[in-house]
């Protein structure tokens, strides 16, 4: 059988035994979503954020991407971010990397792979940053290590903007989670929170007139 009807099928199973064993879940989800998490994570079919954190439909708002990245000109990322935190009210936004990233592999070679290079220099950015630490490591080490501190540069990419900051002023929320997914256990690995009361390293980011 193809797999998009494969796909359909399987759809059809899943709602009769979603409705078999709660007869209005499907009622109650089409009247209104109340998630209180913003996803942000890679595009990688194999970190799917409601799999691999039990999460039912409508809990958790979510928005993909290769390598996970948090691109100030992104209209996509930011549309979404907006909606998440002035709409839906959330009060955790995760940014969600995992070992063994294919974009964070490409990252740090150095051959072109097409027009994804324009996506990856945001990456190759982030060892810049973190140069003198990666070079003393080696292998999957530095690829693993440049994946946790890539999700720590994201979130910092979130609480630099006047969005998240003007949300913190008023609300005292979202607080900011950047997480690790091992492929070979299963697990989420914590790199990083930022509560709404922290101050940023580096002022020059910090909004006065909010």
């Amino acid at each position: 059988m193809l797999r998009h009807k494969q796909m359909l099928l399987e759809n059809k199973a899943w709602s009769a035994e979603i409705q078999e064993a709660d007869p209005t879940f499907f009622d109650r989800m089409a009247n209104q979503q109340n998630p209180q998490v913003l996803w942000i994570g890679c595009s990688d079919s194999r970190v799917a954020p409601d799999d691999i954190t039990q999460a039912k439909p409508g809990e958790i708002f979510t928005h993909r991407n290769i390598a996970n990245l948090v691109v100030h000109t992104d209209l996509n990322l930011f549309s979404v971010v907006e909606y998440a935190v002035n709409v839906l009210g959330v009060t955790d936004i995760v940014v969600c990397g995992h070992y063994g990233c294919g974009g964070v592999k490409a990252a740090l070679s150095r051959s072109s792979v097409g027009t994804i290079d324009k996506w990856l220099r945001y990456i190759k950015d982030v060892y810049r940053i973190h140069k003198t630490e990666l070079d003393n490591l080696d292998g999957e080490d530095k690829v693993n290590r440049l994946i946790e501190l890539n999700v720590q540069e994201q979130i910092y990419n979130l609480a630099k903007t006047c969005l998240i900051q003007t949300r913190w002023k008023t609300n005292q929320a979202p607080y900011l989670h950047g997480w690790v997914f091992d492929l070979q256990s299963g697990t989420l690995k914590s790199i990083i929170d930022i509560a709404p009361e922290t101050s940023l390293d580096d002022p020059i980011f910090e909004y006065d007139n909010l």
